[in-house]
């Protein structure tokens, strides 16, 4: 981390990003959010559930319906956390298709692994611990890239968005499910409090972690708005980038294309 230095301020705000509500050295954000996710990896699912009241179930049914995935297509499921989005297009790939799941984290990606296992999804899934900054694939590889609920946890998010829209082959779709910025008439005070009481609160009941559920619910507040994330998009190099939201806006969808 670098001195104080007052002749370094730009300097110095160039090589932090946020954490929650906290500024932390570029360098350090990976770690941090790893070990976010090793402590809640195994409550994930139940988390999820209590958490949304099990709404994030039908958040990923439609970003599935959106996919257009086919019989023998190529999908990736960046940041895939317990593998419900990748379950989803192992089927609509079929058996002679392919499924790619990664995640930065291994305790997610064995979550994830063997949460599909249960499910008697393996032939068509392949796993891949890996950084969606700098994804390990070639260009042109997918018909569809997918990441649901991970990309405000990126560090570089631009960067991201350009690794995930080279991997896609032309024609391909990008699909952003996120938490976003509720748009329905007096729907944010409510979120707010839920958000800043109810969250943390159910981490340290049930998970055992208060911390790292209240970092989860100011991760979502420091997320990009809904028009900012579609010109992010377009910056990538997407094109015909829309959104969707979900919920009054407490989640987004978002599309985007390479032509």
């Amino acid at each position: 981390m670098h001195p104080m230095n007052t002749g370094n301020d730009k300097r110095d705000a160039a090589d932090t990003t946020d954490f929650g509500y906290q500024q932390v050295p570029k360098a350090e954000k990976a770690a941090r959010v790893r070990a976010v996710f090793e402590s809640v990896a195994g409550n994930y699912n139940l988390m999820n559930d209590l958490m949304s009241g099990g709404a994030h179930r039908l958040w990923k049914r439609f970003t599935l319906s959106q996919t257009g995935l086919r019989p023998g297509q190529r999908a990736l499921d960046v940041a895939g956390g317990t593998g419900d989005i990748a379950a989803g297009m192992s089927q609509q790939v079929g058996s002679n298709g392919l499924v790619i799941l990664t995640d930065i984290n291994a305790a997610m990606l064995a979550e994830g692994r063997d949460a599909l296992t249960d499910r008697g999804i393996a032939g068509n899934v392949r796993y891949s611990l890996a950084n969606a900054e700098c994804l390990p694939f070639p260009d042109s590889s997918f018909d569809c890239v997918t990441i649901g609920f991970g990309l405000r946890n990126v560090t570089d998010k631009a960067k991201a968005l350009r690794a995930m829209a080279r991997v896609l082959k032309p024609g391909g779709q990008l699909l952003v499910l996120e938490f976003s910025h509720p748009v329905a008439p007096g729907l944010k005070p409510i979120y707010d409090r839920y958000s800043f009481s109810v969250l943390p609160w159910l981490g340290k009941v049930v998970a055992k972690d208060e911390d790292s559920y209240r970092y989860l619910a100011e991760s979502i507040r420091r997320f990009p708005d809904q028009k900012t994330l579609q010109s992010m998009m377009q910056d990538a190099g997407l094109e015909q980038c829309r959104y969707h939201n979900l919920s009054g806006g407490i989640v987004a969808l978002h599309r985007g294309w390479r032509l």
